[in-house]
């Protein structure tokens, strides 16, 4: 057997590939082989592969993987003999020799080539670190799903592999043979353009190598883009870099080390240096919980992220960013404080904290510069050496931390902008965020780990009781702690609040259980005395008037994490004006947080207490009405920011009256319809489920039937798939005429795009029968055209035609010029699949003239699109080019920031069909940052594109 990690996830038998399976499988293979020769729990598998949190059915899927995992690579395939995969005492792990895995070989020859380092031979450094990176091909573990390969086993595998490019870069630049690093340097810097040290790497290489234009174009570069992207100045060890490329000295020379002494007033940046005396070493951690427990597991995934400790005169590492993310309650502060106090030895530098108040009811969020002024002062500079302005604290910020090994706790961050300016410039720090959203921003802008932390395991749940209670008081209770912990669900701070409610005497765990497994879903089990959840809310909650108390209550019907001010007037029936007012007042009231203008939202425990008033409080008809009012008017808004976003694209059926008192959303164009849909996607996606579930079957259908292209878009498809099933289920219940030919299309269509082509195959029949028997043209040439997509996917492409030959006859006979455009771009799609290329720009020449007669934007730039890629698949790439830059000017107007993406991987496709390889990458490095920023599944597409040409030798 031979395995691959280091890029694509692969696997040979006897030089056979073997078929790894459907994308959780290749991702479990893939935890086994980062984690190899350790046991990987069922527990870590279901964190691993489940990060946005697991269906009850994970075990199982898990060890139906193992199974099928276990049977692939034992010999032959067999299903007897296990193989590499063994089951132990603690899990599962991956037995198989180190000559096997790539990753085991990898870290072999770096270990080999740090070592040569140490014995002062630079060139063999250098060969054992070109023999190393040889293996890396691409990010680790490529094309297993992105929200999994997030996790950090795998960025600790992808820092080692950037640790061994940095590591090559000196020893190369040292031994004279610059050119030796460049490579892997090129794939690093691509993958990272915002990391410094590596750009720094890189910068000198290129000099050193005699490419001193090249190594100043490439400064000049990530100056622009540090500008642009962070609002920042180039950090001590790139400035460094770049001057040395000015004075012509990079030749044979390891990159100087950056001071922590002080500077002379001509050195860089040396005047941003406060007069005042030495640096102080600032202390400023919150003091460790002593009752810490439970997390034994999730501290050894934040220990994998920081580099291992390096010999005091070495380069000093990358500053690590590591961002602790998830829901309130949960206990991130109390692992970021305990984790940070656990690595601070490492830190000699001191520790800066600061709690950003991101998400504190009592005040608003922290400004930045308050906190970079805060930090000022705690490194010693004096009032009077504070600079003015915003940028020049930032610098100075900076400059202070160069060459310095300090520890920044950022605690309860409301986003990424208000971390960015207390972001180290150079690196050897360590930046550790905690906040209850996730920081996309972070991570995409500088390569920051993301870390989300759940409800605990319930080993560890025991853990947190048993350091509170003691072992003997456990043991004497097992049961019931059982109890306990299943029915609080392992959340931390309920299992705090009950722990010091059975720490009092007299109380049993027993008796606590009890009163859970009674009140199960209410706050029952949080009641008394200090720790009394439901007398806190209620004190608030009775002082309210009569409409604010209404509205609160109301608010546990939304099933989104938050909700906008239209949605809550629906709920409660209310104008627009009373609404906000009302809203104000529960915020005032601290029972809901505005984290945007006109949004609210509240914590779940709250949300619990809200949910047991609606209860006791409202009658089955106010709860029922206000469930309708709040579907009309989520119906209603997303079929207006559809048809602002999507103009002709989305099926339509006349909807149900919307009630007395339904406020819509006022969309006022294109990018306020895209910024709703964005936001409202989850909350939408629920109430599919709350309208099956409450009894409007009509409402359930239509809604599924309206976020149909939203979803597919953005490539979620497990989502999409799930919403459709939902709303067929409502719709045979029903025994809806309309609704089932609908949404038996729109799921096969779904089903589809995952490759389950037969059962997708008896929907599309199913919905076109049905619509058939209605006489319902419009829905008849939608199934035909799904039938002829999922034909060209099967490589049966006259079955398509045929498809297609009777979608354009229903459109000609219904008079649907919009219609026939539609689908003879598609049959010059077609033709291009069949190679005929010229029949191909007919269809679609045609396509366009009628989609600009229409006055469909979106339909004229899908079909200058395929005229461009049929004028490349002849060769005419200059044709082929104009075609494209017509498509894409149409899609940047109307905000079709997917379709975009793709056709701006089709330019640079072309352009790399010309030779001009740098316009490719930009291109595609265009399309893979809009794709990843949707969190689109085929980003990782063209980001493997992006590697392997940016590998090629130019």
């Amino acid at each position: 057997m031979r395995f691959t990690v280091l890029g694509p996830v692969r696997a040979w038998r006897d030089g056979a590939e073997l078929a790894l399976g459907p994308p959780k499988q290749r991702a479990l293979l893939a935890l086994l082989l980062v984690r190899l020769g350790a046991p990987v729990s069922l527990s870590d598998m279901v964190d691993v592969l489940w990060p946005q949190g697991p269906p009850r059915s994970a075990p199982n899927v898990v060890r139906h993987h193992v199974g099928s995992l276990r049977r692939l690579l034992g010999p032959d395939g067999g299903a007897r003999a296990a193989g590499p995969v063994v089951r132990g005492s603690g899990g599962y792990r991956l037995d198989v020799h180190a000559d096997d895995v790539d990753l085991l070989a990898f870290r072999q020859l770096a270990e080999r080539a740090r070592q040569a380092a140490r014995d002062g031979s630079p060139r063999t450094a250098t060969d054992l670190y070109a023999e190393a990176l040889e293996l890396w091909r691409g990010p680790v573990a490529h094309g297993i799903p992105p929200d999994v390969r997030a996790h950090p086993a795998f960025g600790a595998v992808d820092e080692e592999c950037l640790d061994a490019v940095r590591g090559a870069a000196v020893e190369a630049l040292a031994a004279g043979v610059p050119e030796r690093a460049l490579a892997p340097l090129r794939q690093a810097t691509a993958a990272h353009p915002l990391d410094e040290p590596l750009q720094a790497h890189l910068v000198l290489a290129l000099a050193g190598a005699g490419r001193r234009a090249e190594a100043l174009a490439a400064y000049h570069t990530v100056r622009v883009r540090l500008a642009e992207e962070l609002g920042v100045a180039p950090g001590r060890e790139l400035v460094a870099a770049h001057q040395r490329v000015l004075e012509g000295h990079t030749a044979a020379v390891r990159p100087p080390a950056v001071s922590s002494g002080p500077e002379s007033d001509d050195a860089p940046l040396g005047r941003l240096r406060p007069r005042a005396g030495p640096l102080v070493r600032p202390a400023q951690l919150p003091g460790d919980l002593p009752v810490f427990a439970g997390r034994g597991t999730e501290l050894a995934y934040v220990d994998a992220l920081l580099p291992k400790p390096r010999a005091a005169d070495s380069t000093p590492p990358a500053t690590v960013v590591i961002t602790i993310e998830g829901m309130a309650g949960v206990g991130k502060t109390s692992l970021a404080v305990h984790w940070a106090h656990r690595v601070a030895h490492r830190f000699p530098d001191g520790q800066l904290y600061a709690d950003l108040r991101g998400f504190d009811p009592l005040s608003v969020a922290v400004d930045p510069q308050d906190t970079l002024r805060a930090f000022l002062f705690a490194l010693g500079v004096h009032p009077q050496d504070m600079p003015v302005g915003a940028d020049a604290q930032s610098s100075l910020y900076r400059s202070l931390l160069s060459g310095r090994r300090v520890l920044v706790l950022l605690d309860n961050a409301r986003d990424s902008a208000q971390v960015r300016p207390l972001l180290p410039g150079a690196p050897g720090c360590l930046v550790l965020v905690t906040s209850r959203t996730r920081l996309q921003g972070l991570v995409a802008a500088v390569g920051a780990h993301s870390f989300t932390l759940r409800p605990l395991h319930d080993a560890g749940a025991r853990e947190v009781l048993t350091r509170r209670l003691g072992a003997r008081r456990m043991a004497a209770e097992a049961a019931a702690v059982e109890a306990v912990i299943a029915l609080c669900g392992r959340l931390p701070l309920a299992l705090a609040i009950l722990a010091a409610r059975a720490a009092e005497p007299g109380i049993p765990l027993s008796s606590i259980a009890a009163e859970l497994r009674a009140g199960h879903g209410s706050l029952d089990a949080l009641s008394g005395d200090e720790a009394d959840a439901r007398a806190v809310f209620s004190w608030s909650y009775r002082a309210l008037s009569p409409e604010a108390a209404r509205l609160f209550r109301l608010l546990a019907l939304h099933p989104g994490p938050d909700v906008s001010q239209h949605a809550a007037a629906s709920l409660a029936g209310l104008g627009l004006r009373e609404a906000r007012t009302t809203l104000a007042s529960l915020a005032r009231s601290h029972l809901l947080t505005e984290p945007v203008p006109g949004r609210y939202t509240c914590h779940d425990l709250l949300r619990a207490y809200a949910g047991e008033r609606l209860r006791t409080e409202e009658t089955e008809a106010g709860r029922h009405g206000a469930l309708g009012r709040l579907l009309d008017h989520a119906l209603g808004t997303v079929r207006a920011a559809v048809d602002l976003l999507l103009p002709h694209r989305s099926a339509r059926e006349t909807p149900p009256p919307p009630r007395l008192g339904t406020a819509v959303e006022p969309l006022s164009g294109r990018e306020a319809a895209a910024t709703w849909l964005s936001t409202e996607i989850p909350g939408l996606i629920a109430l599919v489920e709350s309208a099956a579930q409450g009894g409007f079957p009509v409402h359930a259908w239509q809604l599924a039937l309206a976020v149909e292209l939203p979803l597919d878009r953005r490539g979620r498809r497990e989502e999409q798939i799930a919403v459709q099933r939902t709303a067929l289920a409502a719709a045979e219940q029903h025994g809806d005429p309309l609704g089932l030919p609908h949404i038996h299309r729109t799921l096969g269509f779904a089903l589809h795009r995952v490759g389950a082509n037969e059962e997708a195959l008896a929907h599309l029949d199913r919905a076109l029968d049905l619509f058939t028997s209605l006489d319902h043209p419009d829905g008849q040439a939608r199934t035909l055209r799904s039938l002829a997509f999922l034909a060209n996917s099967r490589a049966r492409h006259q079955d398509a035609l045929d498809h297609y030959g009777r979608a354009l006859a229903l459109h000609r006979a219904a008079d649907n010029p919009r219609g026939r455009a539609t689908v003879l771009n598609e049959i010059g799609w077609t033709h291009i699949l069949r190679g005929e290329h010229h029949e191909a720009l007919t269809q679609c020449a045609t396509a366009v003239a009628l989609h600009q007669e229409t006055g469909d934007a979106n339909g004229e730039a899908a079909a200058w699109d395929s005229l461009g890629y049929a004028h490349h698949h002849l060769e005419q790439y200059t044709h082929a080019l104009s075609c494209y830059r017509h498509a894409l000017a149409v899609y940047r107007e109307v905000g079709d920031r997917t379709l975009e993406a793709e056709t701006l991987s089709h330019i640079g496709d072309t352009q790399h069909a010309l030779g001009n390889r740098p316009s490719a990458l930009a291109s595609w490095g265009r399309a893979a940052a809009i794709l990843s920023e949707l969190g689109h599944p085929d980003s990782w597409q063209l980001l493997d594109k992006l590697h392997g040409t940016a590998a090629d030798p130019p």
